[in-house]
């Protein structure tokens, strides 16, 4: 057997995150359609919308304006960014107590390897309940959670009966799991990608195991062979935690195909806010910052840029990537963005800043102004360019 299937596995996904933090603080939101990404009015983007908002067509990335005309009877709040990091924290420390493996991949769902932690805690079944009724109990808050033997088939599991789902794929059950399922839940199959098996017949995963791997391969190239692997619930990839990773990063899926410049500068602002925060709390900084860009047809490309200083700054993070973002053709949409900083070390790194001021003094603000939003809220302090990114929107 290989190392890949000996391998236990979680994905946690936190269910509709934003909005069910904001149901669960305000208990008069509870059951009814909430969006968080600010003003109706704006020229913003849904960040969250909560399933009640989903129901009526409402999903991530949509323009807040089109959102209300879906959904006019729903309640438009704010992104309160330190807040929910806050609580993603708290999520974490819980994932902390049963594995230093955890790999985020955004604020609100992660990778957990328990591989080593079974004969403590129990199997990973056993884990895997246990984290998400502790996430339930400690936090009043829902999660989806798969178990299986290695990432694309926990990730899958955790999706597969949203929200408030539990699946677990026992090690013998991968393909009857597997087959029957639409061939867009695979990995890597989107849009364009799913239109091209359909025309070949494929609908199903047992239709896309029957074919041979030569005949992917032409059809599809690397994308292929990958397809060839996922039919049969393959996938090696580690869990990789923040400290012991390479690199740091986080990306977002979307779930319609975005080409609008402006959502993906404000997706990326969120990402770099977390990866900032993740670097800062994991005392590292990177000197490489990597864009990385995927469109429907699974064509993936990455831009980068190296510092001579390292940085785990949210603005340096963000400005860059915004820039790499420049030479990423458009014409086609994309369905997933992300960031990631490389050549990782410790904080006497070094710590590069997009101004003139002194590098200790760069960090001392940061840390002041992180303690400020700590103690009165994300609101309390904005930094200029957000300022004025918000008075344009109330235009």
């Amino acid at each position: 057997m290989s190392e890949f299937n000996q391998r236990k596995i979680i994905h946690v996904d936190m269910d509709a995150f934003y909005a069910s933090v904001e149901q669960r603080d305000d208990p008069s939101l509870r059951g009814k359609p909430v969006i968080v990404g600010g003003n109706p009015n704006s020229r913003g983007v849904v960040s969250t919308a909560s399933y009640e908002a989903r129901k009526a067509g409402v999903h991530s990335a949509m323009p807040l304006a089109e959102a209300k005309r879906r959904c006019p009877q729903a309640f438009f709040l704010p992104v309160n960014g330190r807040k929910y990091r806050e609580v993603s924290l708290q999520i974490r420390a819980i994932f902390l107590t049963y594995t230093p493996l955890v790999e985020p991949l955004s604020l609100d769902e992660a990778f957990l390897d328990v591989t080593g932690s079974t004969s403590l805690f129990g199997s990973a079944e056993t884990i895997g309940m246990k984290i998400k009724e502790r996430i339930q109990n400690e936090l009043d808050l829902t999660a989806s959670v798969g178990v299986a033997g290695n990432k694309f088939l926990a990730k899958l599991a955790s999706d597969l009966r949203k929200p408030n789902g539990f699946v677990v794929v026992a090690s013998d059950q991968v393909q009857a799991f597997l087959d029957p399922l639409p061939v867009e839940r695979v990995w890597g199959v989107g849009k364009k990608t799913a239109e091209r098996l359909h025309g070949l017949d494929v609908k199903i995963v047992k239709d896309l195991r029957q074919l041979e791997l030569t005949y992917l391969t032409k059809r599809f190239g690397t994308l292929g062979h990958q397809l060839f692997q996922l039919a049969r619930g393959q996938d090696d990839r580690p869990v990789e935690s923040d400290r012991d990773a390479k690199s740091v990063g986080r990306e977002t899926t979307f779930a319609l195909d975005v080409a609008d410049r402006e959502i993906l500068e404000t997706v990326l602002l969120e990402l770099a806010c977390d990866l900032g925060q993740s670097l800062r709390q994991e005392k590292l900084k990177g000197k490489t910052i990597t864009l990385k860009a995927r469109y429907d047809d699974f064509r993936t490309l990455s831009r980068s840029h190296t510092f001579p200083e390292g940085t785990n700054l949210d603005d340096v993070i963000y400005h860059e990537a915004k820039e790499l973002l420049r030479g990423i053709s458009l014409k086609q949409p994309l369905r997933l963005i992300g960031i990631s900083v490389h050549h990782l070390a410790g904080e006497g790194f070094g710590q590069l800043s997009l101004f003139d001021e002194p590098e200790a003094g760069k960090e001392k603000l940061a840390e002041v102004i992180d303690a400020i939003k700590s103690k009165y809220g994300e609101q309390i302090i904005t930094r200029a360019r957000l300022l004025k990114r918000d008075s344009e929107k109330e235009m």
